[in-house]
């Protein structure tokens, strides 16, 4: 027992050590963090979400959609391209140009701009372009542009970062995809009527859909003299019999509101991406 002292110093340091890079320096880097701003814009980025959003939050949180569901786009990398906007006082010279960028076989349309003189660069090959093409009287930008497999099923325009999450509480990662990534669904899928549908009955939106239906978000119900005006319109094979209606309850339209805001599209200083 002589070492007895010594062994619980070094069990103390360990454990001490290992909360601190596991618990603190992440709430240090993370707990103080605020609204960034827009990538060559002045406004702030994210928006606090809507009372009906943020209660919509739990309710994707009550009903498990994270078991299915992700909201983290993944990117690999990035490409660039250049975007010639006008071809200036001397056209010839700028089509000589773009006649003469290494791997790109198409020649440049005066009367077809703005023109992408070049695809899938590097950030230098895209500057030195650009100087060229600025150099010979024309006006272009270099566009970037995300990569990866994410970004390529349309799920979203950049990675997923940590200004995404910002009034998230909790946060709903995910780690399965039986369903596709709902980080930007907002922005894929911006009707409510559809998202509402989708809850109620999801073949009738997306045939082959795995997707459990939420009719007890729901109210089945008889039409009266007129229809709501919250009716669901749903197609004949999905539609409740002759004189009823579906009419959504209010976590339905709380949980429709959560996902129209799930909007993570902005380009940030830590994600560029060109709009």
């Amino acid at each position: 027992m002589k070492n007895g002292f010594f062994i619980f110093l070094a069990a103390l340091v360990a454990l001490g050590s290992s909360w601190c890079g596991f618990v603190l320096a992440p709430m240090r880097q993370l707990g103080g963090a605020g609204q960034t701003t827009i990538l060559n814009s002045s406004d702030t980025y994210p928006l606090q979400r809507s009372g009906d959003a943020t209660r919509g939050l739990l309710v994707y949180r009550a009903n498990g959609c994270v078991a299915c569901h992700t909201e983290q786009v993944r990117q690999t990398g990035i490409e660039c391209e250049v975007l010639l906007t006008a071809v200036g006082p001397n056209p010839d010279a700028v089509a000589a140009v773009v006649s003469a960028i290494p791997g790109q076989s198409h020649e440049l349309s005066t009367n077809q701009l703005p023109h992408i003189a070049c695809r899938k660069a590097t950030r230098e090959e895209a500057d030195a372009v650009a100087r060229n093409l600025t150099a010979a009287g024309g006006k272009a930008e270099v566009r970037i542009a995300a990569t990866g497999a994410d970004i390529a099923r349309g799920w979203g325009s950049r990675r997923s970062v940590a200004e995404d999450y910002l009034y998230d509480q909790p946060v709903q990662l995910g780690g399965l995809r039986a369903g596709p990534d709902l980080a930007n669904i907002g922005v894929r899928a911006p009707d409510a009527n559809w998202q509402l549908v989708h809850l109620y009955a999801p073949r009738a939106v997306a045939p082959g859909s795995a997707m459990p239906p939420y009719q007890y978000l729901f109210d089945v119900r008889q039409a009266g003299a007129g229809r709501s005006p919250e009716a669901l319109q749903l197609p004949q094979d999905y539609a409740p019999p002759a004189g009823y209606e579906v009419v959504p309850k209010p976590e339905a339209k709380q949980l429709a509101a959560y996902l129209l805001s799930l909007r993570a599209n902005a380009p940030l200083y830590s994600a560029p991406v060109s709009p």
